[in-house]
């Protein structure tokens, strides 16, 4: 083949290629995983149950009729009110566009936060596994290889359990991460020379190579211009909103992200957990603040963004001699998507009594297995045909979101 018709094939497979890719990221799938597990009871929190004061007479958050202003819980409906620091969130769930499922969790018996953790980051009942982690038997079964370099990213240090196994999942802090390591310190000029080497022969470069260059020189144009976020999204000054900022300007780059993974830490809350203020409140601030901003940055994007966020148990119902509360069981779960039943919560309210789990810790009975609504968010959200190639051998619960 003469060289000028091996540069025209080679810029034909380049484009049918990048073409292949763009498809990929049309939805996106964001994981927020409340890492030490999340009291959402005071999140959440079911005030027209007088247990609740009963059995938490001082973390409790205080009922929305109390007349306590600024510091009563927000009236959801006739049972449940809204933590005053999750006002933020208010208007995306009285948009419809933010669901909440009440009493989900494992089979885990332990209530260990690494055991049930991991279970959970792999999709699995307690003692048993499919091998890898849920999300990259998601991306496998819809795109077997077919991804690009930045369809499935972990903002952090390492990969979560969830991601192994998937291909190309990648483990970046900002896109400034993803650069050549160039000693003259231009990554740009570098790739441009990688790219004329490369298409200068067919049989140098690989089309997944062709798509990474391809990839370069678009991050390359993002780190050029400083960011803004749009529609007036204010990122507070957080590394968790900053987490959240650097998943919508990939989003918004058309890179074909897929799936993004981002832990908030910190919800072990053992002693002095607080109410309205304290340990707990300052991260539900935290959370609920970049949620709102992320939501605000992406509003020309919502059909293509869900945002799941999850917990590995909540606490027990009822406060301990420390002022806090110890490892629980049920927990509430979040989804934020456009066409979804949302703007309520879903679920049958178990109350607030000990349960009999002989094996392990008290707490909200849970009513849905933790897979059922990961199960829901693939099939119906993310376009997966069989939620049995993600979580073999079981059947999902009906939901509803």
């Amino acid at each position: 083949m003469p060289s000028h018709s091996r540069r025209q094939f080679l810029k034909r497979l380049a484009l049918r290629s990048d073409a292949a890719a763009t498809d990929i990221g049309d939805r996106t799938l964001v994981c927020i995983f409340l890492r030490g597990g999340a009291d959402t009871l005071n999140m959440f929190v079911p005030y027209a149950d007088d247990n609740y004061y009963k059995i938490r007479p001082t973390i409790s958050i205080p009922h929305p009729n109390s007349g306590k202003g600024k510091d009563a819980s927000i009236k959801l409906d006739d049972f449940y009110s809204l933590h005053p620091k999750l006002a933020s969130i208010l208007p995306i769930y009285k948009d419809g566009r933010m669901a909440v499922v009440q009493a989900v969790g494992t089979d885990n018996p332990t209530g260990s936060h690494f055991e049930t953790q991991d279970q959970m980051d792999h999709g699995d009942a307690f003692k048993k596994t499919s091998g890898g982690g849920w999300l990259a038997r998601y991306l496998r079964a819809r795109f077997g290889n077919n991804l690009t370099p930045l369809s499935a990213v972990s903002i952090g240090p390492m990969l979560p359990e969830s991601l192994r196994g998937a291909p190309g999942a990648s483990a970046i802090s900002t896109i400034e991460d993803i650069r050549i390591k160039a000693p003259c310190e231009n990554p740009g000029v570098v790739a441009q020379v990688l790219s004329d080497l490369y298409c200068s022969d067919v049989g140098l470069l690989s089309v997944p190579g062709l798509d990474t260059l391809n990839l370069l020189r678009r991050v390359e144009t993002l780190r050029s211009v400083e960011y803004k976020p749009s529609n007036g999204a204010n990122y507070p000054d957080t590394p968790f909103a900053r987490e959240l900022r650097e998943v919508a300007r990939l989003i918004k780059s058309n890179v074909g992200l897929e799936v993004a993974c981002v832990d908030l830490d910190g919800w072990d809350t053992h002693f002095v957990q607080g109410s309205v203020d304290g340990q707990q409140a300052g991260l539900i601030e935290i959370l609920s603040d970049g949620l709102a901003a992320f939501d605000a940055d992406l509003s020309d994007r919502r059909k293509q963004v869900t945002t799941l966020i999850i917990t590995e148990f909540g606490r027990r119902t009822y406060e301990n001699g420390s002022l806090g509360t110890d490892h629980g069981r049920g927990f509430a779960a979040m989804v934020i998507s456009d066409d979804i039943d949302g703007g309520r919560i879903i679920g049958h309210y178990p109350g607030l009594h000990e349960e009999k789990w002989v094996l392990g810790p008290a707490g909200l009975e849970v009513i849905y297995d933790y897979r059922s609504i990961l199960s829901e968010v693939l099939t119906k959200k993310m376009g997966l045909l069989n939620s049995h190639d993600v979580f073999p051998g079981f059947e999902a619960q009906k939901i509803g979101i």
